[in-house]
């Protein structure tokens, strides 16, 4: 409904004002219900006032906007003397209120020029920052000063070195590009990050199984290997069992995202096989958990790191490395053998390192038709879980080892059904 047709802009202006104004001096009372009101700089009425302020001065001269700038000045003006009076009084050195007072002074400059959303979005950010003061608090107790100096390398990854990489191919044998190199480093890395941040700020004493799923979005092969040495050592029997099937089905939803970023064709001819495969790690996951005789995992997370920086330059130059030599060796294959032969080297790739080699597919444009880069991933994703069956048999203790084989194998021949039914109903 288009409320211009009905009342006029400047009502609706000033009920926005007004209704935004009075929401951020209300979440003021809220953040200091245990103060007394002689101790504040002011709550909901003056929020609103100050608003309110801004409107009227704002509807003076809105081209010129001289009343609302003086206005600001003198508001500003009192906020301070008043702010040195609590530093004198109080010994309070807190600036939040009198910040506040200020932005919500700017409300009305923001519904008159602005769009509704953005408005809104603002005023969001002011009432949820508002109440995450003790939550930054404790986040910055978790954090060391290694993790802003890793948030700094992944904006200096994706926002500086990726727009300055030139797009031409390094050379004529070697048909990637510079640009598509660290592209793929920053997609993987951020995927990576996302999952490292949430398992170290927000669940740090996850339960087995959500450190399944979260050191699955990170690398199901590193998990694989963490959680069956842990095993072997501490005992989890059938619980670990379970939370390594688990992030081998993230895997899927991984590369899946990973499809979609790089190549939305590849990532939709994908979909079906790759949710079927996770639905089928996720239902193995469950039936080994109910035979561990516990329908739910409390037991702490595992101590070791599941991932070590994702953000560390040998990271970023080893998956470089890989990424073009396993381009020159997908491109010899391809000239030599053709698409098949292709599709036959992605499973013994899988043995080894699957992302390198699964992004170079999905940004070439050597000629494979799509249903064969396809089915290329589908079987690197199949020699990637034989790999980690390998490892995990190596790793686990003798009582698990009978579960994880039986649950690996059911995973690898139903990912080998798919690759031929996928075959047959794409060629």
């Amino acid at each position: 409904m288009d409320l211009e047709k009905y009342l006029p802009s400047e009502i609706i202006n000033f009920i926005l004002v007004l209704v935004f104004s009075l929401l951020i001096g209300m979440g003021q009372r809220r953040h200091h219900l245990d103060q007394d009101d002689s101790e504040l700089f002011g709550t909901d009425r003056t929020f609103t006032f100050i608003g309110l302020l801004g409107y009227v001065l704002y509807l003076f001269d809105q081209e010129n906007k001289v009343p609302f700038l003086i206005g600001f000045a003198v508001v500003g003006l009192l906020i301070g003397i008043q702010y040195f009076q609590k530093i004198k009084r109080q010994k309070d050195f807190g600036l939040t209120s009198s910040v506040l007072a200020l932005l919500t002074y700017c409300l009305s400059i923001m519904v008159f020029t602005q769009p509704v959303w953005l408005v809104l979005s603002f005023v969001v950010a002011i009432l949820i920052l508002t109440e995450m003061k003790s939550t930054f608090r404790t986040i910055s107790q978790k954090a060391s000063r290694e993790e802003f100096i890793t948030l700094a390398k992944f904006i200096a990854f994706a926002g500086i070195i990726l727009p300055l990489l030139p797009t031409g191919y390094i050379a004529d044998f070697i048909p990637v590009s510079p640009y598509q190199i660290w592209l793929a480093i920053v997609v993987v890395s951020g995927v990576s990050y996302i999952s490292y941040l949430i398992k170290k700020f927000i669940f740090p004493d996850s339960g087995i199984l959500l450190t399944g799923v979260l050191g699955g979005i990170y690398s199901s092969t590193a998990t694989t290997i963490i959680l069956a040495r842990r095993e072997k050592a501490e005992k989890s029997g059938l619980a670990s069992v379970s939370a390594i099937l688990l992030a081998n089905g993230m895997m899927y939803l991984r590369v899946l995202v990973l499809a979609f970023v790089f190549n939305a064709s590849i990532g939709r001819l994908l979909i079906w096989p790759f949710l079927l495969q996770f639905l089928v790690a996720f239902g193995l996951s469950r039936v080994v958990l109910r035979q561990s005789g516990k329908g739910v995992v409390n037991k702490k997370g595992v101590r070791e790191s599941i991932s070590r920086n994702p953000l560390e330059l040998k990271t970023a130059t080893i998956f470089g490395i890989l990424f073009v030599g396993f381009g020159l060796i997908t491109q010899f294959v391809m000239n030599q053998y053709g698409d098949s032969g292709v599709v036959g080297l992605a499973f013994v790739i899988g043995v080894f390192d699957v992302d390198p080699f699964l992004i170079y597919l999905l940004q070439q444009n050597s000629g494979l038709v799509a249903m064969m880069i396809a089915l290329a991933v589908i079987n690197a994703t199949n020699g990637n879980n034989i790999m980690k069956m390998i490892y995990a048999l190596g790793l686990i203790s003798q009582p698990s080892r009978k579960p994880l084989l039986y649950g690996f194998l059911l995973l690898v021949v139903s990912g080998l059904i798919v690759s031929v039914a996928f075959y047959y109903i794409y060629r």
